[in-house]
């Protein structure tokens, strides 16, 4: 089991102002999908040769982001206050990295040829191909609106607290987690592999932190073997200063 509520957590600091947060991230995701869509209906008609150059912009900022690995040397901040899913509580949190959002920028930008080709195709006559546009470019706006949301939902795009490691909208609880080793892929070390003690049959195990987030997976290894044994230490409302590794990163 990857993922678990309440019941799964050590401790809480404090539930107030998770509602808070909430209302405040539908307030940006509304105000982000009312300017999109205004933009998108309102601009001009699409034709083919205006998805072709998007669809190679988009093609050399994958291949782009693909192949840039920068030096990650951030560290764990503490937050008296961090929000995770189901609560507000003090932790360390590691912020997503300029290559983390680079990748969301590629994937947003990969979104924009679909429905742009999906428009492109739709005949000319007024009518139901009207409507038909309408709906792709509300979708389109629909998407940013639900990453503009993800984005102000959380404290961080990564969190360690008193309850466990939230990665994302993703929660593991501390009483959950075995280990932690450092997960390679390709041959490069990116993200932290955690081997889960119940987990689904089928399910893989989780992976955190990676090129997405500013701190190195080295130092985020050495904070999440510590606070596994002692997640109390989080929940005491001091400030706690994250462990370094044993040997210093190369920059992930």
């Amino acid at each position: 089991m990857s993922d678990s509520g309440p019941a799964g957590a050590a401790a809480y600091v404090s539930g107030g102002g998770l509602q808070g947060r909430r209302l405040l991230a539908l307030a940006v995701a509304a105000v982000v999908f009312a300017a999109a869509a205004a933009v998108l209906l309102r601009g001009p008609e699409f034709d083919v040769d205006d998805v072709q150059l998007v669809v190679w912009l988009a093609t050399g900022l994958r291949l782009a982001e693909q192949r840039w690995w920068p030096r990650r040397s951030a560290r764990l901040v503490w937050r008296p206050q961090v929000v995770g899913r189901y609560a507000v509580e003090s932790g360390l949190v590691a912020r997503r990295s300029l290559a983390g959002w680079v990748v969301l920028l590629t994937e947003l930008a990969w979104a924009v040829p679909v429905a742009l080709g999906a428009i492109s195709l739709l005949p000319d006559e007024p009518g139901w191909a009207r409507n038909a546009r309408a709906v792709l470019l509300v979708g389109v706006a629909a998407v940013l609106g639900r990453v503009a949301y993800g984005e102000a939902r959380f404290t961080g795009r990564l969190a360690l607290t008193a309850s466990g490691v939230r990665h994302r909208d993703r929660h593991y609880p501390w009483s959950n987690i075995d280990r932690a080793r450092l997960a390679v892929v390709d041959g490069r070390v990116d993200g932290v592999r955690l081997r889960l003690i119940v987990r689904g049959s089928l399910a893989p195990a989780p992976v955190v932190g990676g090129r997405g987030v500013a701190v190195s997976d080295e130092r985020l290894l050495a904070a999440i073997e510590h606070f596994r044994c002692r997640p109390a230490a989080l929940a005491v409302g001091l400030p706690v200063t994250a462990p370094e590794p044993a040997v210093a990163p190369a920059g992930g």
